[in-house]
This record gives structure tokens, C-alpha cells and sequence, in this order.
């Protein structure tokens, strides 16, 4: 980063985005090796998941109409019946499998930008070896992190759940208005969805903390919270940005890919092909942008980060005893 810290907190939308692309051309050799040993398994594993699934989920629609039009209690029956439940077992193996491999490689993506960007801000000397040694100490503080924020979605979820439980049964003691039940229902749905997008955004910004500070898990989140003040909404712009994008990918992969069967075998693996490298670089782009972010937030907070101390903190993550940095060193002096 060649701006000093005081100059980001006046990065605005177009700025961050200026900033993150000029990070990733300058520095394009060592972005394009973790691109292809972390991001690109990361996309092909999103989208192989889709079609994948889809064949998956065909199967088991047609098993379940062959058993519908085949007379019950018969041997057949029950060996149609016996095959669903195979195929459904499968399915949901293949889910976890699914859920697993994406945890583990957007975890380790996340920390081995992170930790570049880092190295970037503090002038480091950057190598591909010295990334892949320290990913795996770094990750462990992300993971932590995630699992916290999966508890808080659960138990958000958990709320959520019992105050639309709580409504109905409103609704229903006061003779179920239809009028009222639509306006409230949607009502309900919009504020679901902002602390649903608010919990995200959260998470993705302490992921960025549990690498570069001292604090993880419900710590770092708090913290995220603190940070995203002020720039709510420049960041949840972004956010919808990149969620719109990677759904169009998503979309136009089920339709062209998925779908696709008047382009023929090769049209269907350009398309492919052409999917997998836009996501992966609209993911790579996302986790640098999440990281440029944490230093503008910092910067708006007036949270001066000292450049030697934090080049320590590194130093420590790669010659392998991880100890965070103290509150005095990165965490940071008021202006």
C-alpha cells in the first residue's frame, strides 16, 4: 500500500476499489499463486457442488416417481424405496463433504491474503514459501473466530424463530387478518435479512482482526463492530456488490453449464471454464478488499497502527511461535 494510513480513512467507494486492484497488480505474481493453490479449488469445488448436486437431486426425484407408480409392498417397491434412501444418504455425504472443503480452503484463503496485505502495508519481503509455512498457524485463530460466528447465526436464528412463532400465534388469537399478515410478514422478512447481512459483513471484518490482532473468536467480532462504525454503509454497498456478482455467476453457471445442453459438450466446458476464473477472481478480489477495508476503518477511527510493531507481530506468525501482538503495539494509539 503506498498511501499512508491517515490518507485511507478518505477512501471512498471507487478508492477502495482502486486501492485493492493497484494491490493485486503490483504484487499480481504472489496473488496468482495463491489464486491457483487456494482460490481456484475453492471456485472449482463452488461450482462442481452445483452441478454435482444437480445430478445428485435428479436421481432422486426420478427414484421417488418410479416408486410412486409402482404397486406398494412389492419386491420392487421396496428395492426402489431401499435405493432413495442410498440416494439420499449420499446426497447429504456429499453436502457435508461439500460444507467441509469450502470451510477449509475459504479459511486458509482468507488467512493467506490477510497475511500478504500485511506484509504489503509493513514493506516485508513477500515469498510464496513464506506464506503457505504461516497459513497454516494463522488459520487456526480464523477458524475460532468462524465457529463463534456460526453460534451467534444459530442463536440469531434461534430468535428469529420464536418471535415468528410468537406472531403467528398472535395473529392467529385475533382472528388472522390477511392484510396484516402480509404487511407484518414482510416487515419481518426486511429486518431478518439486515441482521442477517449486518452478522455477515461482522464476520468477514473479524476475520481480517483474528490474523492481524490479538483478539479472536466473540472478541474479534465485537471489535469488527466497533471498526464497521461509520462506514456501514460505504461497506454494505460493497457487500451487495460482490453478493449480486457472485449470484449472476452462480445463475448463469446453472443455466449455461448446468442446464446448458443445447451448447453441447465443449460450449458447456468454455462456459465452465469461464466461471471458474471469474469467480475466482471476484473471491480474490473480495478478500483483499475485506482487508483494505481494516486498515480504512482503522484509519476513520483515528487507530494509528505502528509499522514495526505490527512487521513483528509477523515476524513472530512465521518463525512459528504464534504469540498475538499486545493492545500497545497494534492495537493501536488514539490520535
Amino acid at each position: 500500500m503506498d498511501r499512508e494510513q491517515d490518507e485511507l480513512q478518505f477512501l471512498g467507494l471507487f478508492g477502495i476499489y482502486k486501492e485493492s486492484f493497484k494491490i493485486v497488480y503490483k504484487w499480481r505474481k504472489i496473488f496468482s499463486q495463491i489464486s491457483l493453490t487456494l482460490i481456484l479449488p475453492l471456485s472449482f469445488i463452488f461450482l462442481a457442488h452445483i452441478e454435482v448436486s444437480d445430478i445428485l437431486f435428479s436421481r432422486i426425484l426420478r427414484s421417488e416417481y418410479a416408486l410412486d407408480e409402482t404397486r406398494p409392498y412389492s419386491p420392487l417397491y421396496k428395492r426402489t424405496n431401499d435405493l432413495i434412501t442410498k440416494e439420499w444418504v449420499t446426497f447429504w455425504l456429499f453436502k457435508a463433504a461439500y460444507f467441509t472443503s469450502m470451510l477449509i480452503f475459504g479459511l486458509l484463503s482468507t488467512s493467506a491474503v490477510v497475511y500478504t496485505i500485511a506484509c504489503v502495508y509493513t514493506a516485508r519481503e513477500i515469498t510464496f514459501r513464506k506464506i503457505m509455512s504461516v497459513v497454516p498457524r494463522v488459520w487456526k485463530r480464523v477458524v475460532i473466530t468462524f465457529l463463534c460466528t456460526v453460534l451467534a447465526f444459530f442463536l440469531y436464528n434461534v430468535v428469529a424463530t420464536v418471535v415468528v412463532i410468537v406472531w403467528l400465534a398472535l395473529l392467529y388469537s385475533n382472528g388472522g387478518d390477511g392484510h396484516a399478515f402480509v404487511i407484518t410478514g414482510i416487515f419481518l422478512l426486511i429486518l431478518y435479512a439486515v441482521g442477517f447481512v449486518y452478522m455477515t459483513i461482522i464476520w468477514q471484518l473479524a476475520s481480517v482482526v483474528s490474523v492481524l490482532e490479538e483478539t479472536k473468536g466473540i472478541k474479534a467480532m465485537i471489535k469488527s463492530k466497533k471498526l464497521l462504525r461509520g462506514n456501514m454503509w460505504v461497506v454494505s454497498i460493497i457487500f451487495f456488490k460482490i453478493t449480486a456478482l457472485a449470484y449472476v455467476i452462480q445463475f448463469s453457471f446453472q443455466a449455461l453449464v448446468v442446464d446448458g445442453w443445447v451448447f453441447g459438450i465443449m460450449g458447456r466446458i468454455g462456459f465452465g471454464v469461464l466461471f471458474l476464473l471469474l469467480l475466482l477472481k471476484l473471491i480474490l478480489f473480495l478478500l483483499v478488499i475485506q482487508t483494505v477495508l481494516y486498515f480504512v476503518c482503522k484509519s476513520y477511527h483515528h487507530e494509528n497502527i505502528d509499522k514495526s510493531a505490527l512487521s513483528d507481530h509477523l515476524e513472530v506468525i512465521y518463525l512459528g511461535d504464534y504469540i498475538p501482538l499486545m493492545s500497545k503495539d497494534v492495537q493501536l494509539e488514539q490520535v
